[in-house]
């Protein structure tokens, strides 16, 4: 399926540094972050941070208290 996506100036520049540091093409850049972000890793990601500040709660208190 084809799909234009308008992007800022600002976006554009960021996807074409992005591209050419990593020596890939934008659509390939945009495509993959389009991949991730409907993937299960941001659920599996928030949980592995929950389960973190629960089971180190005390640590990341005395951490903030300094």
């Amino acid at each position: 399926m084809a799909m234009n996506l308008r992007l800022s100036d600002d976006e554009a520049a960021a996807l074409r540094r992005k591209a050419a540091e990593e020596g890939r093409s934008m659509q390939e850049v945009a495509r993959r972050a389009i991949a991730e972000y409907v993937s299960e890793r941001p659920a599996r990601l928030r949980a592995a941070v929950e389960r973190i500040r629960v089971e180190d709660a005390e640590l990341l208190d005395r951490l903030r208290q300094q």
